[in-house]
């Protein structure tokens, strides 16, 4: 997801939370603690989605690169066994 439709989403959701709290509770302190929290809230979970998303990519780089390492000495070796016949 980009920033700019998170950026969207994250506006709607607050104003939106906003609106709700204040119509039901009428205060405009437990609107804005609400707003925070749910701000907070969705902001953490970009950020931990964003590191998972590049833990994955680390991840699967260092797959590839063990298994171009694993392939290279399979080749070497290979070649060493028949040079020695």
């Amino acid at each position: 997801m980009s920033f700019s439709i998170f950026r969207r989403i994250l506006w709607l959701f607050l104003c939106g939370n906003t609106l709700i709290v204040y119509l039901v509770s009428g205060s405009i302190r437990s609107a804005f603690v609400t707003t925070m929290v749910g701000s907070l809230s969705l902001q953490l979970a970009y950020f931990g989605g964003v590191l998972l998303l590049v833990w994955r990519a680390g991840r699967a780089r260092r797959a590839v690169q063990r298994t171009e390492q694993c392939d290279s000495h399979d080749e070497n070796g290979t070649a060493n066994k028949l040079r020695r016949r």
